[in-house]
């Protein structure tokens, strides 16, 4: 969940977050390939295997709330991912 507080020291849902003047505001972060591939295991029956090379690299395109929304092999299709889909991507380092 991401938090952030307001100037009024309370704090913001995800949702209004997302909603805060930017809703088609996605954000560009690295994701390391443990992540993935622990990810896609969870979500695969026992009787598929695929592989990763451990280092790879991975990026992923999420909504505001941090829902991905897509995972690319590299930054540069990341973003053109998202300007693809009328999405204005933000780096995040």
């Amino acid at each position: 969940m991401v938090r952030s507080e307001t100037s009024r020291g309370g704090v913001m849902s995800d949702k209004e977050l997302a909603a805060l003047g930017a809703p088609d505001m996605v954000y560009i972060c690295e994701v390391d390939a443990d992540s993935i591939r622990h990810e896609i295991a969870r979500h695969m029956s026992s009787d598929h295997s695929f592989a990763i090379e451990p280092g790879t690299k991975f990026y992923a395109v999420c909504a505001a709330d941090g829902t991905r929304v897509a995972i690319t092999d590299s930054r540069e299709a990341a973003f053109a991912t998202a300007w693809q889909h009328e999405m204005t991507p933000v780096s995040v380092h």
